[in-house]
């Protein structure tokens, strides 16, 4: 009688599910991979849709044309609801399912630390629908720019608040930055670049806190070049549909974006396990969750400590290594005893502030302008799943490099 193959069901079809599916192509298993898009999402390049530079096509693949060549892959497009780690069942919203194996990739989404009257005027950017809602705001605000009759009118739609100076709050600040300063400058006549303001705030006392404190005075001095307000030791009060408190001042804007930090999805509340002070599960070196050997949880969502109590960071390839890692222990169906602990390569940190420069660190090795530029350009180009993406990216790139032109400034609301 043949061996009843065992399933593997992985949650989110991320950098970490995508690559744990990916790992256990033509393995003696059934795959299950579910997430509530059909699409997988470049997200290091999401704000880059935001701000009008690339189209929500270029960063996304759908995940079923990804893994069609697999056969023993299924892919549906569903959202957990909870988990029963007890008896290997997820619950879904149309259904349930059995697994003897479980791989949670969700990643994160926004958290408002316990404010989240906020989000509606304070918009996230996890989503491609969160990149779309952000560019309309950008570009309607440039609209109704040139239509204001006041000063303090004209303050309010030309006033861009962003929220949290980490990697993804310092690449829209200096997105949005160009895009005030130069991209729209001669498209309209009722203002001027000194009208616009671009803010940034940090809460902690520098930007960019996983890189080296000489690289983030150098991101802080390129935002600075770019005409951002970089306010550290912010404190946000309060937000409205008309601005927001900083340290108890109120400031006019219609523009306010939330990049200050993550938290994870609900149906993870079910997992009785030991969770850091953002929520995220404390893993073991196998990356599997407590008293559960065969569930993993893998990317953002996990807190995975190494040498001296860090913390792998929550970028792409930490979620990559990890999907690969877990892959190989459920192929060779290794027991908890004798599993390997997994060992991250670091294989640096990127981040770009505005046109044609970046920050970039790569354990003792730290780069800054131009050059870092190129090489966060190269990284992200390779990184993309398919040619045609790849190619329309760098079209793109260098189409704006020579014309400071982002050429997708479409507004879609009726």
């Amino acid at each position: 009688m043949k061996n009843k193959k065992q399933k593997v069901l992985v949650v989110g079809g991320g950098f970490g599910g995508l690559n744990t599916a990916q790992n256990l192509n033509d393995q003696s298993v059934d795959v299950l991979l579910i997430d509530k898009a059909n699409h997988h999402l470049f997200q290091p390049l999401l704000y880059q849709v935001a701000t009008a530079a690339l189209s929500p096509g270029d960063i996304i693949a759908p995940i079923r044309n990804i893994l069609r060549k697999q056969k023993n892959v299924q892919v549906i497009m569903d959202e957990v609801l909870s988990i029963d780690p007890k008896n290997n069942i997820v619950y879904l919203n149309e259904k349930s399912v059995k697994y003897d194996y479980l791989v949670l990739a969700p990643g994160c989404i926004s958290n408002y630390y316990g404010n989240n009257q906020w989000k509606d005027n304070a918009i996230g950017l996890k989503t491609i629908n969160d990149a779309l809602r952000i560019r309309e705001k950008i570009l309607l605000s440039f609209e109704k720019a040139e239509k204001s009759k006041s000063k303090k009118e004209l303050s309010s739609f030309l006033t861009f608040i962003i929220i949290g100076g980490g990697p993804t709050g310092v690449e829209i600040a200096g997105a949005v930055g160009e895009l005030a300063n130069h991209s729209l400058l001669e498209d309209y006549s009722n203002f001027k670049t000194s009208d616009a303001r671009i803010i940034l705030i940090e809460a902690s006392d520098r930007i960019l806190r996983p890189f080296d404190d000489r690289l983030s005075k150098c991101a802080e001095k390129c935002l600075k070049d770019l005409g951002v307000e970089v306010f550290l030791n912010g404190k946000v009060d309060g937000i409205s549909d008309t601005g927001l408190y900083l340290n108890g001042k109120f400031i006019p804007s219609e523009n306010i974006i939330w990049a200050a930090g993550n938290r994870t999805p609900k149906f993870l509340e079910n997992i009785n396990a030991e969770r850091d002070k953002i929520g995220r599960i404390k893993v073991l070196s196998d990356c599997s969750v407590g008293n559960f050997p065969n569930i993993f949880l893998i990317g953002d969502a996990a807190h995975f400590e190494y040498e001296n109590n860090k913390v792998l960071p929550q970028v792409a390839p930490v979620a990559i290594q990890q999907g690969k890692f877990v892959a190989k222990i459920i192929v060779n169906n290794i027991l908890p005893t004798d599993r390997p602990s997994f060992n991250y390569i670091d294989k640096g940190t990127l981040a770009t502030i505005g046109r044609a420069r970046a920050v970039a660190q790569f354990r003792k090795l730290k780069f800054s302008g131009f050059f870092a530029w190129l090489i966060w350009a190269f990284v992200h180009i390779i990184s993309l799943i398919g040619y045609r993406n790849r190619y329309k990216v760098l079209t793109e790139w260098v189409w704006y490099y020579f014309s400071y032109k982002n050429g997708i400034r479409l507004i879609t609301k009726e």
